[in-house]
């Protein structure tokens, strides 16, 4: 199987990908542990600090069983050197047809951030099928992915941004939604405090609303 068709057969059980950003890559590893307990097993990293790459590696070093990214890839050199930490695949703010052109040539799975149709149609033109939808609330939300998706029809959407367990349901009704991104599973107030029994929790009412929404949707 490949990572692409692993990422797929992951993200339709459970479509929802937790954001870890830690500088202690301690804590990065415990984080990920409890999201993979609580049943999410898509990781995303979040390179925003220069400890981030660390976390990353230690996550890859010592779990089993996850898929990881990394986020927040501003450059196409940046996008190399978490490619060789490791980094299963490739999440961007904005659209950079130099780090699309990168990771498609690297067959690495790459999700570029589009708020606009003119980004969506560009992200299109460059071949991509899956792209990010960031910042997702402040884009226009709901109402805006359906628009998008009304027009770009086989094109799908990872919303990010804003999204939290309140809303996680309407995203994923729409059936272009891919997966949700979100932060609101690795709160600071857990993580730092050492209480990953909450971080599992959240992962596991993720998954239980994501269950229910795809049901229904």
């Amino acid at each position: 199987m490949t990572i692409k068709e692993d990422l797929a057969a992951r993200l339709a059980v459970a479509p929802v990908v937790p954001l870890i950003a830690e500088d202690d890559p301690a804590i990065a590893v415990k984080t990920a542990k409890a999201l993979q307990a609580g049943g999410l097993t898509v990781i995303e990293v979040v390179m925003r600090s220069d400890a981030a790459l660390q976390g990353m590696e230690a996550i890859i070093a010592e779990t089993e069983g996850l898929i990881v990214g990394a986020g927040t890839v501003l450059t196409r050199e940046q996008a190399q050197a978490v490619q060789k930490a490791g980094s299963q695949f490739t999440v961007c703010p904005g659209l950079v047809d130099d780090i699309v052109e990168y990771c498609m040539g690297e067959d690495i799975p790459v999700y570029p951030g589009t708020m606009t149709a003119g980004e969506v149609q560009r992200a299109y033109a460059l071949g991509l099928r899956d792209v990010k939808f960031f910042p997702a609330t402040l884009a226009g939300g709901v109402p805006m992915l359906k628009a998008l998706g009304s027009v770009f029809r086989d094109m799908r959407f990872m919303p990010t941004g804003g999204v939290s367990a309140a809303n996680l349901p309407d995203f994923l009704a729409l059936p272009h939604v891919l997966a949700c991104g979100g932060s609101w599973l690795t709160p600071k107030e857990s993580t730092h405090g050492g209480d990953f029994a909450a971080v599992e929790q959240l992962a596991r009412e993720a998954v239980a609303i994501a269950g229910k929404s795809r049901n229904q949707g």
